[in-house]
């Protein structure tokens, strides 16, 4: 139950963001943005970690900057993903769309998961 509720979450997140930042597109309709959350949460869960990883000697040099760039290259990966696993997701246009949208996904994620109560 746990996992729908933060895949639910995270789809709320990623629509919002396809609908805020002009550089997301839809392809698919609903089911695109269900397809793409869920690669999101896969990402997140597997390649993110380890890009943190690797890259937390930038991070510490640029005051933790640096980590909006590992979640704007997580998010490329997981439109990359979505549509040429799917073919139906949310394709990102540039690195300021993948920046400003996964920006958006995290402020959206946050609020909506404290209003359902999910625990993160």
């Amino acid at each position: 139950m746990q996992f729908i509720l933060t895949w639910a979450v995270t789809a709320i997140a990623c629509a919002a963001a396809t609908w805020i930042v002009p550089g997301m597109q839809v392809m698919g309709g609903y089911m695109g943005i269900l397809i793409f959350a869920l690669t999101v949460a896969l990402v997140n869960a597997s390649i993110r970690p380890i890009m943190q990883t690797v890259s937390l000697p930038i991070t510490i040099v640029t005051l933790g900057i640096f980590h909006f760039v590992v979640n704007a290259l997580a998010l490329n990966i997981a439109s990359w993903l979505s549509l040429n696993l799917f073919h139906i997701g949310v394709y990102v246009v540039d690195f300021w769309a993948a920046l400003w949208g996964s920006i958006v996904i995290s402020i959206v994620s946050a609020i909506v998961g404290s209003i359902v109560g999910l625990d993160d």
